[in-house]
């Protein structure tokens, strides 16, 4: 298997005349200015470039449809999601560290198409290092001409998980705390523009007080286009060398690039770009060394999006198709690995912990169920629990998803379920005490990977508590509940 340099050159750019030289840089955006809309639209669906921050929806559908839905009065806004948070992967910020000219390029073009007037580039107050990469990137974008008659803004936002959610995303940009939004499949706006927000909430059963984008809909505010860092980055590309050339990496139906983290157990931690199709072993391979000397990997935990992947299946193709059909997802393309001497129990415990910290508590069941789950595996892992509180988890995984308005009930079922599945052995040596008891895995945002393969996580998460402070004590209040409380305080 040989590593790509598509969208993550091994040398990374060093300013906008190198981006030009080595990628033929501006090109893309030139064509998005002299061309119709929908000649560069089709070749978007005929290459079948998909999001690359999860689901996978068709890049081309999407831009069409906010094409199709913008509005004779209000400009378009283009959002580019960089809000990276997902625990093992460091794809987006690796790509603005080597080439963020890419990714404003790839947002100019969205913009051009859809007819956007302002471009949103929205990161994690956190990273410095990216933050200070783009804005240098995009002050010499602007002198040369690129985002002329488009105002280009950065956004800093919060450090919550659910910030990468895309209408949680919208709602931060536009001043209030990072909650989900109901909003399929388009929200209309950063802002929402209305007289009486209440009114609006109460007539559309959405708490934000947004509108939903829809065909025929009449509203006078567009559709928003978000789009993630990796996807956009492949936009320049694309249009460059056209649909062929890049359909000549991946499959069929997965066609193209990604970006894969490795984490965990093995001899090195790394991130690369790796032809879509490529095998979940042959990514651990190449990019981290395979597993530790002596060790057998037991596990990959795919972040915290979807089900655990068993090491029966290190042969899936890494493509959105396959491994759907394994029980998991592609996700993010960051993966854990996990071997023979972790505890899957304890792994469960850690995933658990995390979504149900990051969990706002706007749908009762994803915050108070997440809990239990993750109290539950706790005391299992720790050789406490007994047949009951088997019982209790497996209550509160079948609820945890009532009403959720997001993905994120969704994900904590899928890895507790997934991993009781692959850890009965382990449950059955806690409950009977033939197991010594296991510390929680740590399951947090990878804050940064060394250049010698190690990597650096966010270990304060520890300390986070449900409501969302670092307090000694938490308040007991989901943080829906309380950051709603403290915007009307101020108010």
């Amino acid at each position: 298997m040989a590593l790509i340099e598509r969208v993550l050159p091994a040398q990374p750019v060093t300013d906008l005349s190198d981006h030009v030289e080595r990628f033929q840089g501006s090109r893309a955006l030139e064509a998005a200015t002299k061309l119709e809309a929908a000649a560069l639209l089709d070749e978007l669906d005929a290459a079948g470039l998909r999001g690359r921050g999860g689901a996978g929806f068709p890049t081309g559908r999407k831009w069409r449809t906010v094409l199709d839905n913008r509005s004779d009065m209000i400009g378009t806004t283009v959002v580019v999601n960089g809000a990276e948070g997902e625990p093992g992967t460091f794809k987006d910020r690796a790509i603005l560290r080597a080439n963020p000219y890419q990714v404003i390029e790839g947002a100019l073009v969205a913009a051009k198409v859809v007819g956007a007037d302002t471009v949103v580039f929205a990161l994690k107050a956190t990273f410095d290092e990216e933050l200070a990469r783009l804005r240098r990137a995009l002050a010499e974008a602007t002198e040369a001409g690129w985002c002329d008659g488009i105002q280009v803004e950065v956004f800093e936002g919060p450090g919550e998980y659910l910030y990468g959610e895309e209408t949680a995303l919208l709602e931060a940009i536009a001043g209030r705390a990072p909650l989900p939004r109901i909003a399929p499949p388009y929200r209309r706006g950063v802002d929402e523009v209305v007289e009486d927000p209440d009114e609006l909430a109460s007539e559309s059963g959405l708490a934000a007080g947004v509108d939903m984008a829809s065909e025929g809909a009449g509203n006078v505010v567009p559709p928003t286009l978000v789009d993630n860092v990796e996807t956009l980055a492949n936009i320049p590309h694309l249009l460059v060398r056209g649909s062929e050339w890049f359909r000549s990496a991946g499959t069929a139906e997965s066609p193209g690039t990604i970006v894969c983290t490795i984490t965990g157990r093995v001899e090195r931690s790394g991130v690369a770009e790796i032809a879509l199709g490529t095998t979940l072993r042959e990514a651990i391979d190449e990019i981290g060394g395979g597993a530790r000397e002596g060790r057998q990997i037991r596990a990959v935990l795919p972040g915290v999006s979807n089900a655990l992947l068993p090491a029966e299946a290190l042969d899936t193709p890494l493509t959105y198709e396959a491994m759907a059909a394994a029980g998991s997802g592609l996700g993010s393309a960051g993966y854990i690995v996990l071997d023979d001497t972790d505890d899957l129990v304890a792994v469960a415990a850690g995933a658990s912990r995390f979504l149900a910290v990051e969990s706002c508590g706007q749908c009762t069941p994803c915050k108070q169920d997440g809990l239990e789950m993750a109290e539950v595996l706790g005391r299992v892992a720790a050789s406490e629990a007994d047949e009951h509180d088997i019982e209790r988890l497996l209550a509160a995984a079948g609820r945890v998803t009532d009403g959720a308005r997001c993905n994120l009930a969704a994900q904590q079922q899928a890895v507790v379920l997934s991993a009781t599945r692959l850890a009965r052995s382990e449950m059955a040596g806690h409950l009977d005490g033939s197991r010594p008891a296991a510390d929680r895995f740590v399951v947090a945002e990878l804050v940064a990977l060394g250049e010698d393969g190690s990597t650096t996580i966010d270990l304060r998460h520890a300390d986070k508590q449900p409501d969302w402070t670092y307090d000694e004590v938490d308040s007991g209040q989901a943080p829906a509940d309380r950051l709603t409380e403290h915007r009307d305080a101020e108010v």
